[in-house]
């Protein structure tokens, strides 16, 4: 069975075509990033405009590359949440009229139910597992129990990990994106040097919260202008970056050692900084536990990933209909059936 997958919830306007949720055939992206470093951030304006410029011509190379006509696929299926909502519209909107003109089901899919089907074209790694997703809108720790079953265990209560180490990296005055430039800095620092709080968040034992950790690093950047010193950047860098791997993988090995779960799995944009990977590496081995880590091209935005968890939601009959709409935010553990 053949999914053509459609992403474009933020920067990258993305196609593949996968088979069987495990093979991928082809994997297409046409990134912005470049436009978006010289304004520090994504402007949601900009990326819009270049999805609707690339997204015909990505999807027209995803399945040349992979050999295939619209006739060899068996569903389209697209990322309508969440995301900027006039990314993901573009994306929809575009995968509506295909469907329509094709007479091809259409299959939509939670951009985080995609990120944890990155390890199903990266690894043999089944359900039920727990995993850690991580990304710059997303920080949460989800039991999943099937394909399309899933329950949060833990999540952010503010900045989600790859956001605060974003911002930490642009108060530093690294390049955009600043959690790509603090992990290859980081080497060259001592990740000791300055200590950061350990955020403590009641309630719930498996939350995260890093707002504060932000604001530690802001404070500590411009408390040392205002006084005239030098700031070891390398060495905040490895402290920051220690700081919020700490958090998460604390919180992770107390939700799998408290729910019983041997199977761990990284998803999600950060799961490509070395630093979490590592001490990731040491949780599973100290633990006796399995870990499954994304390949490294599979970590970012992608539409191997969309179409991979499409094939899961297809057989399942989470199918959608030409008033499919997209949403900024949504629960990864509410399926479009109950929308």
């Amino acid at each position: 069975m053949k999914i053509l997958g459609i992403e474009s919830s933020c920067d990258e306007t993305a196609a593949a075509v996968v088979e069987d949720g495990r093979k991928v055939l082809s994997n297409i992206i046409a990134t912005s990033l470049e436009e978006h470093k010289l304004y520090g951030g994504v402007v949601p304006e900009i990326a819009s405009r270049r999805h609707a410029e690339s997204i015909s011509g990505v999807v027209k190379e995803a399945l040349e590359q992979a050999g295939c006509t619209m006739d060899d696929i068996d569903a389209i299926a697209v990322t309508y949440a969440p995301g900027l909502i006039g990314a993901l519209l573009v994306g929809v909107n575009f995968a509506k009229g295909l469907a329509l003109a094709t007479d091809t089901p259409l299959v939509p899919v939670h951009h985080i139910r995609g990120h944890i089907a990155s390890n199903y074209i990266s690894g043999d790694v089944e359900p039920p597992f727990l995993c850690l997703i991580v990304s710059g809108g997303h920080s949460h720790i989800v039991a999943v129990k099937s394909y399309t079953e899933f329950e949060i265990i833990g999540k952010t209560r503010d900045d989600a990990a790859g956001e605060a180490l974003d911002k930490a990296g642009r108060t530093m005055g690294l390049e955009y994106p600043g959690g790509v430039s603090i992990d290859r800095l980081s080497p060259k620092g001592d990740e000791n040097k300055y200590a950061f709080p350990k955020p403590k968040v009641t309630g719930s034992p498996y939350d995260f919260s890093f707002s504060g950790l932000k604001t530690s690093v802001i404070n500590t950047v411009h408390n040392a202008e205002q006084k005239g010193e030098d700031i070891d950047i390398p060495s905040l860098a490895a402290s920051f970056q220690r700081g919020v791997v700490e958090c998460l993988i604390t919180n992770l090995e107390k939700a799998a050692k408290d729910y019983g779960y041997s199977k761990i799995v990284i998803a999600g944009g950060v799961s490509a900084n070395s630093k979490l990977r590592s001490e990731a590496e040491k949780l599973c081995r100290k633990n006796k536990w399995k870990l499954y880590l994304p390949e490294l091209k599979y970590c970012g935005d992608n539409a191997a990933m969309i179409a991979a968890q499409g094939y899961y939601e297809f057989i399942q009959n989470n199918t959608a209909v030409e008033n499919l709409n997209a949403y900024a935010t949504m629960p990864i553990d509410k399926s479009y059936k109950s929308n």
